[in-house]
């Protein structure tokens, strides 16, 4: 079988599973099945053609309208917005955490084409939730009105910004999906440009290769009901550029000297050969590098209500706690 997305090349459509991990949870077991539910009710997503600009602002307003919806929900947090550097960022405040004390730089998932707004808010709100530190949730820019390499300019003038307020000690740059591309690239050319390392990296199953050159890609297609390829989006983004330029793909950059890293994906994630790749080539760096791999579990996890989720939760958050020097 096979199909097309809107203006371009036909696409491999890969069958749904037709068995679900019984090693999970009943929380993950009903999040899949709810996964595997709506794929077959949906089909493969369409995209517009390369040029059609209006549709892709079509496409990504439905899409975040869903993002709302079905991620966000009611339980949208409050917060602060602040214009750093000319960037819109949402600001968390846990209750516990001391406002003075380090931050978490959040960069939210989406494709780096979706997430804006309230989905950016939210992502703010579960980092800060995880560390129980601050968290500047940036607002990026992005296509089709804004392409690569505006996302990295955002995102480095916001780190650059947050080192005037923090010693680079206190500061811990987090990504997951596309965030996770963002904040691996964002340590790459921060470095490039002269500016310090944060104390820690932390990159939930992050989108690190851009040109979908792992193993898993493959392999996990037909298991990831959370996601499929995303070459079409992906040279939304590049714009032209070189998709294996370390600037959109880490995974393909100089990573000596990064901080200490946490790394996570699941055993049905598409991005699981990122990660591993990724914790792989950190380590013959020679750095501190932690990779978890949680069974069964699809890209971008269970939904968040699981206890495989809550156990993610703890265990960045502990990562987190050790290297600032807060924890065992």
């Amino acid at each position: 079988m096979s199909g097309a997305a809107a203006g371009g090349a036909p696409v491999p459509v890969e069958p749904l599973p037709t068995t679900l991990p019984t090693s999970v949870s009943a929380g993950a077991r009903t999040y899949l099945a709810g996964l595997r539910d709506a794929r077959a009710a949906s089909g493969p997503p369409t995209y517009p053609a390369p040029d059609d600009r209006a549709g892709w602002l079509r496409h990504v307003a439905e899409v975040d309208d869903w993002f709302r919806t079905a991620v966000v929900g009611d339980d949208l947090p409050g917060g602060e917005e602040r214009d750093v550097a000319g960037v819109p960022v949402h600001v968390q405040h846990p209750e516990a955490a001391d406002p003075l004390g380090p931050v978490v730089l959040d960069l939210h998932g989406g494709a780096l084409l979706y997430g804006a707004g309230d989905v950016c808010r939210a992502s703010a709100a579960a980092t800060a939730g995880r560390t129980g530190l601050v968290a500047w949730g940036v607002d990026y820019r992005m296509p089709p009105e804004h392409p690569f390499p505006a996302a990295l300019d955002d995102t480095l003038a916001v780190y650059r910004a947050l080192l005037a307020e923090r010693e680079p000690r206190e500061v811990v740059v987090a990504g997951g999906s596309a965030g996770g591309n963002l904040a691996a690239a964002l340590l790459l050319r921060a470095r490039d440009e002269g500016l310090p390392m944060p104390a820690a990296l932390v990159l939930l199953t992050p989108e690190v290769d851009l040109t979908e050159s792992g193993d898993s890609f493959t392999t996990n297609a037909p298991h990831d009901l959370a996601l499929g390829s995303l070459r079409e989006v992906n040279a939304l983004y590049a714009a032209g550029a070189d998709l294996a330029h370390p600037y959109l793909s880490p995974l393909f950059g100089d990573l000596a000297g990064f901080p200490p890293t946490f790394l996570q994906s699941g055993t049905r994630d598409l991005f699981l050969s990122n990660t591993v790749r990724m914790h792989r080539r950190l380590r013959a760096a020679g750095v501190d590098a932690a990779l978890h791999v949680f069974e069964g579990m699809p890209h971008g996890g269970f939904g968040g209500r699981t206890p495989e989720d809550a156990e993610l939760s703890a265990e960045v958050g502990a990562f987190v706690a050790a290297v600032l020097g807060h924890g065992a």
